[in-house]
């Protein structure tokens, strides 16, 4: 709390009023874009953290492990269980540290998960339980969105909140994607053979550098850090205690968007951590890591679009036809799938998952709008109601909303662990994963319904 009490530090914002237009024309603007894009820069590399496992998950057996099906879709899992659980804590620390400490400290320690990954995967004789730790401390890049998105809302002024926020977590959740990208490339080249990391021989001749998926990271992390440390910036308003930010739990409202977000960006990291595997188990003959990265590319740029039509025609309206689209898609899936007499299309399986990532990033994009919004618009009229001044309702908005966002975050990332789960178990006890895809087809027509009764009324139009 020191560091953003210290008036004498040249990284403190003490007079920060970005509703103020010729504040934020003459000044604001440029110091919230310089922090922004450092934001995205460590937040992409969190995302790449984090679904680390959705890579190196489908070849461990490669090189000489022998986990089950069921084993390795929980690995995939695991990482945003513990990313879930961090995020309510992470929440907190943007207003408690400031958001550039905080940006420093979260994205230097996950040097260590990566690092650790890379040993643990050069010893076949590493037991199972060793790789949950691991994949447990990748929970961690999971945990940074919480206070990266609740960082970047102190800086900008509502009618901005829905883009800034949209290319923050969609280039950020871009990270996905990139990782996915890069991992194939760099398990096929001897890029840390100089520091000793051996490479396993496969069977048709090819030498698999599996350790370098999780290594690549580690100075780019650095990079990160440093970018992080020289030119990020604290915003003395933004403090507040956890008891401050602990009253929007009692909101309605926050419970209602928090189901929104996971059927939007739980979907999104879900189906990332999980698709390589899936589809590796229906449509064993296709390389699908080749292919796997373009779904959370489709997903991490439509999270951006979301925001920003959500600022143009209000999320209400985004979200709500994105809602139809999504269980439409998932209904399709269907009629994709491979059954006990054979059959499976996967070019119309892959057609079709690729429209799940496209809306399930949009509508990330289009509910997050909605939760800034719709905070800070109940916490003016709710401050104003028993007479506070304008000050003090500017002051609870941005706190509430930011807490909000972390706690929604939160709850949204849950859905990283259920789906791969879910098609784990389903594969587990039924040999299909339809039973999963059921059960999410019944969650996104309940969504439907949430969104239009709840919000599609015009006295909490969110435009």
């Amino acid at each position: 709390m020191s560091q953003i009490n210290d008036k004498n530090n040249r990284y403190l914002l003490s007079d920060w009023r970005p509703e103020n237009p010729a504040f934020w024309e003459s000044k604001g603007k440029h110091i919230a874009r310089r922090n922004l894009w450092i934001s995205v820069a460590c937040l992409l590399l969190a995302f790449c953290v984090w679904m680390l496992f959705s890579a190196v998950a489908v070849n461990l057996n490669k090189i000489g492990f022998q986990f089950t099906t069921d084993q390795l879709f929980m690995l995939t899992a695991l990482p945003a269980l513990s990313g879930a659980i961090l995020r309510v804590p992470y929440s907190f620390m943007v207003p408690m540290l400031g958001g550039r400490m905080w940006t420093v400290m979260s994205t230097v320690i996950l040097i260590i998960p990566c690092v650790w990954l890379s040993f643990a995967m050069q010893n076949t004789a590493t037991p199972y339980w060793v790789f949950i730790i691991i994949a447990l401390l990748c929970g961690f890049a999971g945990a940074n969105f919480a206070s990266s998105m609740g960082n970047i809302s102190f800086f900008y002024p509502k009618e901005h909140q829905g883009s800034a926020l949209g290319v923050n977590g969609g280039l950020g959740n871009l990270g996905v994607s990139v990782m996915q990208l890069v991992a194939p490339i760099v398990v096929t080249l001897p890029v840390f053979a100089f520091f000793g990391v051996d490479g396993v021989t496969q069977a048709d001749g090819s030498t698999l550098w599996l350790p370098n998926a999780s290594l690549i990271w580690v100075p780019l992390l650095l990079l990160a850090t440093l970018a992080a440390w020289f030119g990020m910036n604290d915003i003395a308003s933004s403090k507040a205690s956890v008891a401050e930010q602990l009253p929007v739990l009692k909101r309605l409202h926050m419970w209602l968007l928090s189901l929104l977000y996971l059927a939007t960006f739980g979907s999104f990291i879900g189906f990332s951590a999980g698709f390589a595997m899936l589809a590796k188990t229906q449509f064993p003959e296709v390389e699908i890591l080749k292919l796997a990265f373009f779904g959370p590319f489709l997903g991490a740029l439509a999270r951006s679009v979301g925001g920003m039509l959500s600022d143009k025609l209000g999320g209400v309206r985004v979200t709500l036809v994105n809602f139809i689209f999504m269980a439409v898609f998932s209904g399709l899936l269907f009629l994709t799938l491979p059954n006990a007499n054979g059959g499976g299309n996967f070019i119309a399986f892959y057609a079709v998952f690729m429209g799940l990532f496209l809306t399930a990033g949009l509508g990330s994009g289009s509910t997050f709008q909605m939760i800034a919004v719709i905070f800070r618009r109940l916490t003016l009229e709710r401050v104003k109601q028993r007479g506070g001044s304008e000050e003090e309702a500017q002051h609870e908005a941005v706190t509430d909303t930011a807490a909000a966002l972390g706690f929604i975050s939160a709850i949204g990332a849950i859905g990283g662990f259920f789906i791969p789960k879910a098609f784990g178990s389903s594969l587990a006890m039924t040999g299909s994963p339809v039973g999963a895809m059921k059960i999410f087809l019944v969650f996104y027509i309940a969504c439907v319904l949430i969104t239009w009764l709840v919000y599609g009324r015009k006295t909490l139009n969110t435009r």
